[in-house]
């Protein structure tokens, strides 16, 4: 339907330009079944679209990136040591905020006894959730599951009955299908555009840290986030979740997380409230035409292996130091971001076959996948008690950083209002000693703040670019 609707209005198109100024009943009959195609997507999944306001005590915020033209109205987003895992741009994390905060946004029902599809940081740290719909009925919802890596979340309220919105395949998506957004941009509620799929595959715009984004120029503007983007067949094909702005308002392109993803990560979402990604453990970068020239390669196609981590699926799967990923389960390599995102979206346990390149000769790997290790610095732990998240310096990130290998431990994120963030410490800068004594890596920083926790107070050596500095804190209780 989606193909004969597209070429309904370019034959309608067409038929305006050959007969104009004169205006025929049949172009009129034309353009009418067009409007009825828009209208008829609307009517049918208005009912389905809910309006939220998410209240939190104290909201966390952080506020807008100046390093890049994407701008989310909401922007809560962290980048996180899994970028750097699969060779991304380390993004030096911005200062927060906190303050009181009232967040709204769109949603949309995928099941008749209640579940809501939204975005993350339209319901993240709330303490109150209440949805609207668009005949006025208000009901209290219940977070079910968030999942900031992709910014998507589920809430459910307690109603059966209800209408709900299916979601279609958004591999089948081509550029210049029609795309109707459906929402409440600022507050206005049921407000539905139309444009179309401007773009796929759109990625490295640190919006998210899983990006795999339909760009669109359907009107989307602060307060659709969550919401529906849906094909002419009433069916969601993303879900709407930032915009790039000048000013916070429309200027001709959105994003939308694909439905594919979407609906992978909702489904764990409900069944399990929380999300389990798979685990590769390498750090990956794209072949330019140096690149394939000195590797003598016949094109660009593939991704290079920069780094494997020790212990990982991959090394233990034979991946090795400089191979070329050609394809993955019969998938040619067209990206970096797309092989990241098929990885993390795979149970633990799926077997993954790789054809690589190596010296020149193409050979197959059969890695198994596991799940994402957690993060070092766990809640409750000495380091996070001085509000600090931190992580290996890999070989990646001492030359994005300029930091000499196995130098220290780099700080990846600072609480807002710790101690670490009151002596200024920012991500990016790296621990070179504890105590007046050097650490190289997680283990040795761990092993002397613990001790150094007994005293309730530590003395770090930190270097930030060139510079070094000394700072005492004290522990959090």
């Amino acid at each position: 339907m989606q193909t004969s609707f597209n070429k309904l209005f370019m034959f309608s198109v067409s038929a305006l330009m050959i007969f104009s100024p004169a205006y025929s009943e049949t172009n009129e009959a034309l353009l009418k079944q067009i409007s009825k195609g828009f209208s008829t997507v609307a009517k049918k999944a208005t009912p389905a679209v809910v309006y939220i306001e998410s209240q939190g005590a104290e909201k966390t915020q952080k506020l807008p990136r100046k390093q890049g033209p994407i701008e989310n109205p909401f922007d809560q987003f962290n980048d996180d040591f899994f970028n750097r895992f699969f060779g991304f741009p380390y993004q030096q994390q911005q200062p927060k905020q906190k303050k009181q905060d009232m967040v709204r946004g769109s949603g949309f029902l995928v099941s008749e006894d209640g579940y809501i599809v939204t975005n993350n940081h339209v319901v993240e740290n709330a303490t109150k959730v209440t949805v609207t719909f668009n005949n006025g009925k208000k009901l209290l919802a219940t977070i079910i599951g968030t999942d900031p890596k992709t910014d998507l979340a589920v809430i459910k309220i307690e109603e059966k009955k209800l209408p709900f919105l299916t979601f279609a395949d958004s591999e089948k998506l081509e550029v210049g299908d029609w795309s109707i957004a459906i929402g409440n941009p600022f507050g206005l509620q049921a407000t539905v555009t139309v444009g179309v799929v401007s773009a796929k595959g759109r990625s490295q715009l640190h919006i998210a840290d899983f990006e795999d984004f339909i760009q669109t120029d359907a009107a989307i503007n602060p307060g659709n986030s969550g919401g529906p983007l849906l094909d002419i067949e009433s069916e969601v094909i993303g879900v709407n979740t930032a915009i790039v702005s000048g000013s916070g308002g429309y200027m001709g392109i959105g994003f939308a997380i694909p439905s594919n993803m979407a609906k992978r990560i909702i489904e764990q979402l409900i069944s399990d409230g929380q999300v389990t990604r798979g685990f590769l453990g390498v750090s990956l970068q794209p072949i330019d035409s140096d690149l394939a020239s000195f590797y003598k390669l016949k094109s660009t196609n593939g991704a290079l292996v920069a780094d494997v981590v020790k212990g990982s699926p991959a090394e233990k799967g034979g991946l090795q130091q400089e191979d070329i990923i050609l394809n993955y389960n019969g998938m040619a390599v067209d990206s970096i971001s797309s092989l990241r995102n098929d990885v993390s979206l795979m149970a633990p346990g799926t077997k993954l076959k790789l054809r690589i390149n190596r010296d020149g000769k193409e050979k197959d790997l059969n890695i198994v996948i596991t799940s994402i290790p957690e993060e070092a610095a766990q809640p409750g732990s000495s380091i996070q008690k001085l509000g600090l998240i931190v992580e290996n310096l890999t070989p990646e990130l001492s030359q994005k950083l300029n930091y000499a290998e196995n130098e220290g431990v780099v700080i990846t994120q600072v609480e807002p209002g710790s101690p670490a963030a009151e002596a200024a410490l920012s991500p990016g800068s790296l621990i070179i000693a504890v105590n007046r004594r050097k650490v190289s890596n997680l283990e040795e920083l761990t092993k002397a703040v613990q001790a150094a926790a007994k005293e309730k107070r530590v003395l770090l050596m930190v270097r930030q670019g060139e510079s070094v500095r000394f700072v005492a804190l004290h522990f959090d209780e």
